[in-house]
């Protein structure tokens, strides 16, 4: 759901998200590039008709997948993690993109509540910045908007 493809993201598409009940788990790490994730899908939460948001900070993106487990064993419809790991000079960038990503996947073959990766995984802090609220869009909104589609997924 890349907004730099389709333009705006569309919020009219969306489900309500009146009855549902959505954790957002945002990492300290890059606190500026996460709070405004969180802003972004807080908005669409709210766009939404969503009134049940609990936030869940965690010190960086790691942990993120601890307390997405809390939440997911917590009842939440869905549940929104949201990071921003930037390339450094060691390969700690690699082990931390692998293991977040292999750990929020973990946490989706549960099949208890859906977890949705809003974890920005880029190169620079511009790169952040666009992504962000910038001018690629926010990435933080765009994984709202996956939430209330896959907490209505039925099968």
């Amino acid at each position: 759901m890349a907004t730099a493809q389709h333009g705006t993201l569309n919020l009219e598409s969306l489900p309500s998200a009146k009855k549902l009940r959505v954790a957002v788990v945002v990492s300290g790490w890059n606190a500026s590039i996460t709070e405004n994730l969180y802003q972004g899908a807080l908005h669409v939460l709210a766009q939404k008709g969503c009134t049940k948001v609990h936030r869940i900070d965690v010190p960086g993106s790691f942990e993120l997948i601890y307390g997405c487990k809390k939440a997911v064993h917590g009842g939440f419809d869905a549940v929104v993690a949201l990071g921003s790991v930037i390339r450094g000079e060691t390969a700690h960038f690699d082990y931390m993109c692998q293991a977040v990503s292999n750990g929020i996947k973990d946490l989706n073959l549960l099949g208890i509540s859906p977890v949705i990766f809003g974890v920005l995984t880029d190169d620079t802090i511009e790169q952040a910045q666009a992504r962000s609220g910038g001018v690629l869009g926010n990435k933080g909104a765009e994984a709202a908007a996956a939430a209330i589609e896959m907490a209505h997924l039925s099968i």
